[in-house]
């Protein structure tokens, strides 16, 4: 027994780690995968404006009006793009066509920022004075960072983190004594 004792250890430590992974993995723990604040995509703008109820009130029915009609054109869209792509498959299917469903695609894409612009006038209109200038101040950066912070990997400026340009001449690297390789 006594030998066999780091074994047994080791036996019961799998046992339960295997019964842990199980358990989270067959869906027991699913209930936690879920977020835990998991709030309705205008919320935000109500907590940080300070809507009252009235406010509120409208305001939801302004997003329930919103989202009907992007869900709307983004069908359309959809459409669209089925058509467009089910010409891959068709011989007959001319640039002409092509063209004509990718503009109203494009056109179907203004109709929404367009929808999006809307709704944000109309949300501002909700607001009070003092509420406008912190809904300004939030679609302001909203729009200025955007998601992930859209700068790019090299950050903030035209050469980002870049070392600086050699000094030779045309901006290339020297190269010793001689001159300057020649350029095609």
């Amino acid at each position: 027994m006594r030998k066999n004792l780091p074994l047994y250890v080791l036996l019961i430590f799998l046992i339960v780690v295997n019964a842990f992974f199980l358990y989270n993995y067959l869906g027991g723990g699913e209930k936690e995968r879920l977020p835990v604040d998991s709030k309705p995509p205008g919320a935000f703008l109500v907590k940080e404006l300070g809507f009252d109820d009235a406010q509120k009130e409208e305001f939801r029915a302004l997003t329930r009006a919103h989202r009907r009609t992007m869900r709307g054109i983004s069908d359309d869209i959809r459409g669209l793009k089925d058509v467009l792509f089910k010409g891959l498959s068709d011989a007959s299917f001319e640039d002409t066509n092509i063209d004509s469903i990718a503009s109203l695609i494009g056109e179907k894409e203004k109709l929404k920022d367009l929808e999006v612009y809307r709704h944000f006038k109309s949300v501002q209109e909700l607001c009070n004075d003092k509420q406008k200038e912190k809904f300004s101040k939030i679609i302001n950066d909203a729009l200025h960072k955007g998601p992930g912070n859209q700068r790019g990997p090299r950050g903030d400026g035209p050469n980002g983190n870049r070392p600086p340009r050699p000094d030779g001449p045309r901006g290339d690297r020297p190269h010793g004594d001689g001159p300057p390789p020649k350029r095609p």
